[in-house]
């Protein structure tokens, strides 16, 4: 027989997320608008439903245990679309298309897409369009907990649980030197300045590097392509940037590897009228660009 399903309460698990997310339980309970028995007595009752121990007690303070991350994992998920699908209905009830989160890597929003966005605000003039730009692992943490509806990042290689992604375009990276000009062995690249370890442009880069049999001596580290362009022009060594980013008077440059950019949005998230609007923008922008470039 099928396991029978715990009785669990979006509001118990919209406590679990606040405690998770706040430093006091007193932070919690006001960013959940409860008293903090009530956010105590809540949070039992969620442990009692769902049978496992959530929580490590010692005296008055208590600590989300190992274990809870998986029940976390669950409640964030179900929090995001139920806050998803309340939004959703507002917006038809009021016929206002309300706020509209999105995220983008600083080459997306300053590099290819200013045009789009700008275009896009007059067309709209009634949806408040809210721009975050950050690296892509922290726009995805944040498509992934319902605090931006659509983001234009950098394809990480693999899959993300209930993150949808559509490609835009194929990016290239190239190399550019302190002289303007590369030794003609690839055994003489270097030394490095490049984006910082763990990115996903440094993932597609040091594959690159690795490719073509270049040492891969990391002298420097920085996510702001200005910065990685001032230390090549102090000589502290060569790096690798997206071509839009170098800049005037700061290449050509030779290729050596392409980066994809995606769309991210939430997977299973009720449908919002005026992401859509924006992933169509943006899917008709590097269209056209194709159908220009042929």
């Amino acid at each position: 027989m099928p396991q029978p399903l715990p009785d669990l309460s979006i509001r118990q698990l919209e406590y679990l997320v606040a405690v998770a997310s706040h430093p006091t339980w007193a932070e919690a309970a006001t960013e959940v608008g409860v008293s903090a028995s009530a956010l105590s007595q809540g949070l039992s009752e969620l442990e009692r439903r769902v049978g496992v121990p959530l929580f490590d007690r010692a005296g008055r303070r208590r600590t989300l245990r190992p274990a809870a991350e998986v029940v976390l994992a669950h409640a964030r998920q179900v929090v995001s679309l139920t806050g998803d699908l309340a939004e959703w209905s507002a917006r038809l009830r009021s016929g206002n298309s309300g706020v509209l989160r999105i995220g983008m890597i600083d080459a997306a929003a300053v590099g290819h897409y200013r045009a789009v966005l700008h275009r896009f605000s007059q067309q709209y003039p009634d949806i408040d369009l809210r721009l975050r730009v950050a690296p892509s692992s922290e726009l995805l943490h944040d498509v992934e907990s319902g605090n931006l509806d659509l983001a234009v990042v950098v394809d990480g290689g693999h899959e993300r649980a209930g993150i949808y992604q559509h490609v835009l375009m194929e990016e290239p990276l190239a190399v550019f030197t302190p002289t303007g000009g590369l030794p003609r062995k690839v055994e003489q690249w270097g030394p490095w300045v490049l984006f910082a370890e763990g990115s996903h442009t440094r993932r597609v880069i040091d594959e690159a590097l690795t490719r073509l049999g270049a040492p891969t001596t990391v002298v420097a580290e920085s996510n702001q392509p200005e910065v990685l362009r001032a230390m090549v022009d102090l000589g502290v060594g060569s790096t690798v940037l997206p071509v839009v980013q170098a800049g005037p008077g700061f290449g050509p440059g030779r290729v050596i590897a392409q980066r994809t950019l995606v769309i991210a949005r939430r997977s299973g998230a009720a449908p919002d009228p005026s992401a859509e609007l924006l992933e169509t923008a943006l899917r008709a922008e590097m269209t056209s660009r194709r159908s220009a470039q042929r």
